[in-house]
């Protein structure tokens, strides 16, 4: 039986924690590790939404390959196609650790770029992941509604548990 090829799938939620740090969920923790890409977060804003994107540093092992793809795709559309632009939007990450326990501090200008106030929605899309802020997904409607209540819920499920803490102390 063939192996299936690792990849981020399902959602996940974090609330902006104690010394500015965010937690990427287990669910996508463990795709990292299938992957060999443990502890590293490729982040990056993405190509076309209001959004940020990430994956591991294995991923860029294909990007020859999806830039060939992009571009035999445009050509057959007989649309523009600028190779150049479009490496270098695949190129533009930063490497951001991540520890055992998916603590990460995104760089300020990501969370800029990218919408990110105080908490992330994890969306797997399948060879990355997207990160959004949970207003900013819920803006975008049609295709996206489905993912913003799953997110939401998660959403309810943080803010409970923080607020069952804080009364704890």
């Amino acid at each position: 039986m063939a192996q299936r090829p690792a990849g981020y799938r399902g959602q996940g939620y974090s609330l902006r924690g104690e010394k500015d740090r965010f937690v990427l969920p287990p669910l996508f923790r463990k795709v990292f590790a299938e992957l060999g890409d443990e502890g590293v977060l490729c982040v990056a804003k993405h190509h076309s939404y209001p959004c940020l994107t990430a994956f591991g540093p294995s991923r860029t092992d294909t990007f020859e390959d999806i830039l060939d793809k992009e571009e035999e795709n445009a050509v057959r559309r007989d649309l523009d196609f600028d190779r150049d632009l479009r490496s270098t939007q695949m190129w533009t990450f930063t490497e951001v650790p991540f520890d055992k326990s998916g603590r990460f501090i995104l760089p300020a200008r990501f969370c800029k770029v990218g919408g990110i106030g105080e908490n992330i929605c994890f969306l797997g899309g399948g060879q990355f992941l997207t990160m959004w802020d949970l207003d900013r997904l819920g803006q975008m409607g049609g295709g996206w509604q489905d993912q913003y209540e799953l997110c939401l819920a998660e959403a309810e499920e943080a803010h409970a548990k923080a607020a069952g803490k804080a009364k704890r102390s």
